[in-house]
């Protein structure tokens, strides 16, 4: 982390933006969806994006599930994403004890092994904030933001694999 006071480099390459590196942007995404329901939908892919393009602050042995979900979710779409959360979820109830379904997941690729990349086309520190929001131009547009995000992260992770 002190490295990205010297350089004004973020740990995946990206400069910082207005708000600060990507942390900044993340921690006030996660701010803002807490009083915005629509915003809110978005959740999952920021929490997956940010943790995939800075897997040095996620647990290692969920990184290959949590690639393979944001496959899904860049083949897929969002509602695919929040599908396969509920169901996930009603699995993992106490009552039901069936533990996390990886069926839905096996179509797509694991975590290339190696070191991560060190550059994504698109960041959290790109990401546009007016008038206090990040979602000052729309829902949807926010969330085509947040999908290029996750489309640069897929494609970065995937050009390491060769």
């Amino acid at each position: 982390m002190a490295n990205i006071h010297i350089t004004g480099r973020c740990d995946c390459g990206a400069t910082a933006g207005p708000l600060g590196t990507c942390v900044d942007y993340y921690h006030g995404i996660l701010a803002e969806e807490q009083s915005d329901p629509q915003m809110y939908r978005w959740h999952a892919p920021v929490v997956l994006t940010y943790l995939l393009q800075h897997p040095s602050l996620a647990h290692e042995k969920y990184l290959d599930n949590q690639f393979r979900q944001l496959q899904l979710y860049v083949d897929q779409g969002l509602d695919a994403l929040l599908r396969l959360a509920a169901h996930q979820v009603a699995r993992n109830n106490h009552r039901a004890r069936l533990g996390y379904d990886m069926a839905p997941l096996a179509a797509y690729a694991p975590l290339p092994q190696g070191e991560p990349p060190s550059h994504f086309r698109a960041s959290f520190s790109g990401l546009p904030f007016r008038d206090d929001s990040f979602v000052s131009d729309g829902h949807l547009a926010y969330g085509d933001r947040i999908k290029a995000i996750a489309e640069a992260t897929v494609e970065s992770w995937r050009s390491a694999q060769t």
